[in-house]
C-alpha cells in the first residue's frame, strides 16, 4: 500500500528505457486545500534534455520534451485534471469530462507554484497546487491520483508512472489512477 508522503518509485514503460535515467520517484503530500507533489530524476542529468528557465506561464505540449504530470480525480467519479510541470517555470492544466474527453484551460488561478533544483546526478521539482481553485469539492474528498515523468534524452522520450496498464503509454488510462488520497475530515471541535 502506498502511503501518503512517502516517496514511490516510479516505472519506467518497459518500451521506453533511457540509459541516463537511473530512476524516477515522486511524492504527494496534502495539507489542507494544497496538494505537493515532488518528483526525483536520478541519472546523468548533463545528458537529460532541461528546458531553460523561463518565466511562469501556461504553455501545452510540455510532455514533448522533459515534464512532470499529475492526473487528480475525484474518487467515483470519471472527470479528470491533468496538470504538466515543467524545469522551466512553464506549466498547462487541462480538464477532462471522461477519458481523453476534454482539453486545455487557460486559468491563471491554476498556476502551481513550481520550485527546479539540478545537480549532475539528480533533478528535482516540487509543484504545489491549490485543490479549492479546481472546484468546491477537491479540497475534502477522496482522490484518485496518477503520477508520471516524461524524460527526453538521447533525442527519445521515456516514460514513467505509477503504474502502465496498458501496452503503450498512456497516463490518461484510469487504470493508472493508483494511488489514492483519502479525504479530509472536519475538524474537531
Amino acid at each position: 500500500m502506498i502511503e501518503l508522503g512517502q516517496w514511490i518509485e516510479l516505472g519506467c514503460h518497459p518500451a521506453t528505457p533511457l540509459a541516463a535515467v537511473r530512476s524516477v520517484k515522486a511524492q504527494v503530500r496534502r495539507s489542507g486545500c494544497e496538494l505537493r507533489m515532488s518528483y526525483r530524476v536520478h541519472g546523468e542529468i548533463p545528458r537529460i534534455r532541461v528546458p531553460a528557465p523561463s518565466p511562469p506561464r501556461i504553455n501545452i505540449r510540455l510532455w514533448q520534451h522533459t515534464c512532470f504530470e499529475a492526473f487528480i480525480a475525484v474518487q467515483g467519479r470519471s472527470a479528470y485534471h491533468e496538470f504538466n510541470f515543467a524545469p522551466s517555470g512553464e506549466w498547462a492544466v487541462y480538464a477532462f469530462s471522461a477519458y481523453r474527453d476534454g482539453g486545455p484551460l487557460a486559468d491563471e488561478t491554476l498556476r502551481p507554484d513550481i520550485n527546479v533544483r539540478s545537480t549532475d546526478t539528480l533533478l528535482e521539482l516540487d509543484a504545489a497546487i491549490a485543490l479549492d481553485a479546481i472546484s468546491a469539492m477537491h479540497p475534502r474528498a477522496a482522490l484518485r491520483i496518477g503520477l508520471s515523468a516524461i524524460v527526453e534524452a538521447d533525442d527519445r522520450l521515456s516514460y514513467w508512472g505509477l503504474s502502465h496498464p496498458a501496452a503503450k503509454p498512456d497516463f490518461h488510462n484510469p487504470d493508472g489512477f493508483v494511488l489514492l488520497i483519502p479525504p479530509l475530515r472536519a475538524r474537531q471541535t
